[in-house]
């Protein structure tokens, strides 16, 4: 799936070679087959339907798209519209005058600019898959249009700073699942340090008659992680169409105590009444019985 998102956001040359290139994407093979597909079947809210591609190898560490189809079934009227594409030709499609194609790009990337196949593309090319980094979090960061979080967390101050704008009740969400992982803290926002901005959490301190301001610089690794999984899963809320159709989250869980991790299980669940959620972990989640 990331796969396919990195392929129509940027292009499936930059996959390939962000994975080693072809011959690495396929699984080495002394023989054949020398070309892997990947099929997607989609269900939006307008549409249903399926799109797929298959990409064979070349001499010398080419590649062509041998094969891409896309088929959209509106919901509203018995309408579908279609595309056929092989090796760089359009073979069948409903469009009276479809875009040209090529052999090394997706060309869904071209049928993008049609109303028929622009909700697949919006929701295919912004999957996201997250590996958060706490480094990445922690470090002081550019201003970005926080559209977008990063695979890596790199701009969750901007991202933050957006939800807070249009959805300040799901910011306030966040610090609450937040504030049960990490006892004491009450709030997180953007801070602006010269040209780059970072996150500023409140904590109670026993003693103190106001929470403690603390820069991420000087939050755990646990926090930030926390923070940055919980960031992922509701910064496309609040807004008529999701930003993120689809998140996948890699080990949550990672440098969380086991019942901190038990309070992210229920922040991915109440998540997913938003947006469908992946989650890869290595561990097997307590029973909610348990966790009580």
């Amino acid at each position: 799936m990331r796969f396919v998102a990195d392929s129509l956001r940027f292009s499936i040359d930059h996959a390939l070679r962000d994975r080693g290139g072809i011959n690495e994407v396929r699984r080495r093979s002394g023989g054949h087959p020398t070309h892997f597909g990947i099929r997607v079947a989609f269900n939006l809210t307008e549409s249903w339907g399926h799109y797929a591609f298959r990409v064979g190898a070349r001499p010398q560490g080419g590649y062509e798209v041998q094969r891409e189809e896309c088929y959209v079934f509106r919901r509203d009227r018995e309408q579908t519209h279609f595309y056929d594409v092989e090796s760089g030709r359009v073979a069948r499609s409903t469009l009276p005058a479809p875009p040209a194609a090529v052999a090394d790009r997706l060309y869904l990337v071209n049928a993008s600019g049609l109303d028929a196949f622009r909700p697949i593309y919006d929701a295919l090319s912004g999957i996201g898959f997250y590996n958060l980094n706490p480094e990445a979090i922690r470090d002081l960061q550019p201003p970005d249009p926080g559209d977008l979080l990063k695979r890596d967390g790199g701009n969750a101050a901007s991202v933050l700073s957006s939800l807070a704008t249009r959805s300040p009740a799901f910011k306030k969400r966040i610090e609450q699942y937040l504030g049960k992982v990490v006892p004491g803290i009450v709030g997180v926002d953007r801070r602006s340090v010269g040209p780059r901005d970072t996150l500023e959490f409140r904590q109670v301190v026993r003693g103190a008659q106001y929470p403690w301001p603390f820069f991420a610089s000087n939050m755990s690794d646990g926090t930030l992680r926390a923070f940055g999984v919980l960031l992922a899963l509701f910064q496309g809320t609040g807004d008529d169409v999701p930003r993120r159709r689809l998140v996948g989250i890699e080990e949550p869980e990672v440098a969380l105590h086991p019942a901190a991790a038990g309070v992210l299980i229920d922040g991915l669940r109440d998540a997913a009444e938003h947006t469908q959620v992946f989650v890869t972990s290595h561990s097997q989640p307590q029973p909610r019985s348990a966790r009580r």
